[in-house]
């Protein structure tokens, strides 16, 4: 009788330990898309908090265990958001680039070369610092209106490269005035000529002729100049920019003073308007 029951009782006891065994089996070994999810997961929450560096650091840890599954491709991607939302354009380029290569079935690949221009955008400081950021979200923006006309994308690039298309004018403005600024004439007159030639819709295209008035006046090329006076009397015959070409021709001129009276009442004339 005792012997039965010290099997009983053992039978019991491995029946435990089986089970707890399993238990534990189950609970440490999870699936690797469990592991996956968990990881996003915490990549996703860093971001939130706003510690992207690590946020990346866990996204690519989710490509890295299921490379070429639907979480690697948006690890992926997220993990150079991750990196552009720190400012760390040149990393987030480099995983964009190399998103659009190892994921080229992905519906997001216009949201990858989007983000590309974006980080090419937000390098532009002034007219005044590097001019190569300008060039490649220029060429970037064009590509995504060529690419993806129907998109949100296309329609924000288009808004965006007009503002890069100011900038690129400002550009060559800017060395232009230097030039001038040390009679450097002919390096003058050409930059006057790439924004007379390729910015003429932007703010600058005025003082672009203005200036080649100055240039070629001050080099002897006085019918050039009275040509560049003549475009710019004829399209701004009104304009601050004409009055000073006049000027370069009849020194004794003077510029017209506008009464106070006069350009109060026309402030006054405006303002009334919005409210009719």
């Amino acid at each position: 009788m005792f012997k039965v029951f010290l099997i009983l009782l053992l039978s019991v006891f491995l029946l435990l330990a089986c089970s707890k065994k399993n238990n534990k089996e189950i609970v440490s070994e999870p699936t690797e898309k469990e592991m996956v999810v968990a990881i996003y997961a915490e990549g996703v929450d860093a971001l939130k908090k706003g510690d992207a560096f690590y946020a990346a650091k866990k996204f690519k840890e989710v490509e890295s265990l299921l490379p070429q599954s639907k979480w690697a491709a948006k690890a992926s991607l997220m993990a150079s958001y991750a990196e552009y939302s720190r400012n760390a354009f040149s990393n987030s380029i480099f995983g964009l680039e190399r998103h659009i290569t190892n994921y080229p079935a992905d519906k997001n690949i216009p949201y990858a070369h989007y983000l590309i221009a974006i980080c090419y955008y937000e390098q532009i400081l002034d007219e005044k610092k590097d001019l190569q950021p300008l060039v490649q979200a220029k060429e970037k923006f064009e590509f995504i209106m060529l690419t993806y006309p129907e998109t949100d994308y296309a329609t924000d690039a288009r808004f965006k490269l007009d503002l890069i298309i100011d900038q690129l004018a400002a550009k060559e403005m800017s060395i232009a005035r230097y030039y001038m600024k040390t009679e450097k004439w002919i390096p003058a007159l050409n930059r006057l000529k790439i924004v007379v030639e390729k910015y003429d819709k932007t703010v600058f295209i005025e003082e672009a002729l203005h200036r080649l008035v100055e240039v070629y006046y001050n080099i002897g090329l006085v019918e050039e100049a009275k040509q560049a006076a003549a475009i710019l009397g004829y399209n701004y015959q009104s304009g601050a920019w004409y009055e000073r070409s006049y000027k370069v021709f009849n020194k004794e001129y003077k510029t017209k003073k506008i009464k106070k009276t006069k350009e109060m009442g026309l402030i006054k004339r405006k303002i009334k308007g919005l409210f009719e």
